[in-house]
């Protein structure tokens, strides 16, 4: 057969002993280099051997359990989806959603990883066992590298079989000879690894893995006499996607809020108190990479949409996990989940975005949480956990009836405080006292209701923390918003000059004049609509800014925030 780069045959490219725990393995199948390492929930993974930084090897890379880590600028990739979760370089930014690793299909079966030279995007044929292979608990040998055309390196094979008993040639590089069937490994044009399997594991496997191991050393040992009197044959050669060293201050791609991820609720049940927890699974394969603190929009049954954070760790890309408060004073977003979405209901999802993103190369990083705020800081203290980076987080609740996801607090490894039935003016020594003074590389990033909020930034700037050193994430903004002016609005890249009238926000008019524009929440709470001001005052009317980046008067939220001049020029 004549080797093709896009040859949709699935081959055996590692041994399952090839992946102990942590561990990068260097595959190689048609030309291509492969990283291949299994993540601690048993996902094991192929990639493209190469960060799409600078193109260093990720093989070389550190086997995180859930994620992988360049060695040469620390870039993470997170297992399943290959997408980028943090770039040390921009570590105040999320990275935008383009940037994904390639993947090939995986899967493992007889003591074997095998893969495709097709990527996962275009696979053409499935996974399938060799004929026969229901009737073995199959014994896989040692590998054996040939330096030979793996076509070649078949037919010695076949010339090993007895004149009364020929070999039984299966599909693809493989044949059975007797009871021990062979696969041929396509390194490169030049270059094949023999894989076999024994139908059952022998009483004395140390002494079968040398018997063959001996016969097959002497069959690569003929062949590469054979290939080296033969001309070199013309290496195979893929093509690549060129790196981009620009790809990480590449802008994210803004996503129209009609393009949604089916999902079923896999899980309903009573977090806490007030709290219940949702557990969204993806119909077939896994959901997009997310990022600690990002959050999704969940369409509900009855036409809202409404904003929830993902509360997952690293890696967990089969279903995504959500804290629903139960609130009395509900405007039908959280009373519909609570009361009508079932178990095994269908609802659509936004692919996650992230306004509210963990550093990780803070010294110290502090995470405060009021009730349901817990929930994008527990995805937080998850990723730290994994990379045992320190962290303290504070959880504060009225009672401990209302602690949402104890289990998953109790099985973190740092400082985990909670503190139930604070008096108002505990509460605010607890936050001065965890807070400290500040130091270089200390972060805190904080969510939970308005006041708490209000609190830990005054108690924060009064003890020395810069507006930089603060995250903060508002569930609702809860100012009252003063829509009376009106004014007009230049749209420099759009070439387009629009009137905004009282009573509208500048998102609606963009939106009546066909523009696409992102938003989310649209109450200027989770700065999806953050956008660059080009020229005018602003009168901003969020809670996602903080004081030093109003002041600047460079960028505002189109979904509450209005002018102070007669005219705004955006960036858009």
């Amino acid at each position: 057969m004549t080797l093709s780069l896009s040859d949709p045959a699935w081959y055996p490219i590692a041994s399952s002993d090839d992946l102990p725990f942590r561990h990068v393995y260097q595959g190689q199948l048609l030309g291509r280099e492969l990283a291949v390492w299994r993540a601690d929930d048993g996902n094991v993974n192929v990639w493209e051997n190469r960060c799409l930084h600078r193109g260093v090897r990720l093989s070389i890379g550190v086997n995180e359990g859930a994620e992988l880590k360049c060695q040469y600028h620390g870039w993470r990739y997170a297992n399943r989806s290959a997408g980028c979760t943090y770039i040390p370089a921009h570590p105040a930014d999320a990275p935008a959603r383009r940037i994904q690793n390639k993947t090939y299909p995986v899967a493992e079966a007889f003591g074997l990883i095998w893969s495709s030279a097709q990527d996962t995007e275009n696979i053409e044929r499935p996974f399938a066992p060799f004929p026969g292979a229901e009737s073995g608990q199959w014994f896989p040998l040692r590998p054996m590298p040939v330096n030979a055309a793996p076509e070649d390196v078949l037919a010695g094979l076949s010339a090993l079989a007895p004149d009364d008993q020929p070999a039984d040639r299966l599909p693809g590089l493989a044949l059975r000879l007797g009871d021990v069937v062979y696969f041929v490994q396509p390194v490169d044009a030049g270059r094949a690894v023999i894989r076999g399997l024994l139908p059952s594991t022998p009483a004395d496997a140390t002494q079968a893995l040398r018997h063959y191991n001996e016969m097959l050393s002497k069959l690569r040992d003929r062949l590469e006499r054979a290939a080296a009197k033969k001309p070199a044959p013309e290496p195979l050669a893929p093509a690549f996607d060129k790196v981009s060293a620009e790809l990480a201050t590449m802008p994210d791609i803004a996503i129209p809020r009609g393009n949604t991820i089916p999902v079923v609720v896999k899980r309903k049940w009573t977090s806490a108190d007030g709290v219940i927890g949702f557990e969204l699974a993806a119909r077939e394969g896994h959901l997009p990479t997310f990022q600690p603190g990002a959050h999704i929009d969940v369409h509900l049954p009855n036409g809202l949409i409404r904003q929830y954070s993902i509360t997952n760790g690293p890696g967990e890309l089969m279903s995504y996990i959500i804290g629903v408060k139960q609130e009395s004073a509900s405007k039908g977003g959280s009373k519909v989940l609570v009361e009508t979405v079932r178990q095994g209901d269908m609802l659509a999802i936004s692919e996650p975005r992230n306004n509210f993103p963990l550093r990780r190369d803070a010294t110290r990083t502090v995470l405060i949480a009021g009730g349901i705020g817990i929930t994008p800081l527990l995805s937080m203290a998850r990723f730290l956990d994994k990379s045992s980076l320190p962290y303290e987080l504070h959880y504060f609740t009225r009672a401990g009836e209302q602690v949402a996801f104890r289990g998953d607090l109790e099985a973190l490894h740092g400082k985990v405080l909670i503190h139930t039935g604070l008096p108002r003016a505990e509460i605010g020594t607890t936050i001065s006292t965890a807070l400290g003074a500040w130091s270089q590389a200390q972060h805190v990033y904080v969510c939970g209701p308005s006041a708490m909020l209000e609190s830990v930034r005054t108690t924060a700037a009064a003890q020395g923390w810069p507006d930089e050193a603060i995250h903060f994430e508002y569930f609702k903004n809860d100012k009252p918003i003063d829509d009376s002016s009106a004014f007009d609005v230049e749209l420099a890249r759009s070439a387009m000059t629009l009137h905004v009238p009282a009573g509208k926000t500048i998102l609606e008019v963009m939106r009546d004049a066909g523009l696409t524009v992102p938003s989310s929440c649209e109450q200027g709470a989770c700065g999806t609509c953050l956008t660059t001001v080009i020229e005018g005052e602003v009168d901003h009317q969020d809670v996602y800014l903080n004081d030093s980046e109003k002041a600047s008067n460079t960028c505002m939220m189109t979904c509450v925030s209005r002018a102070k001049s007669a005219r705004l020029v955006l960036d858009i």
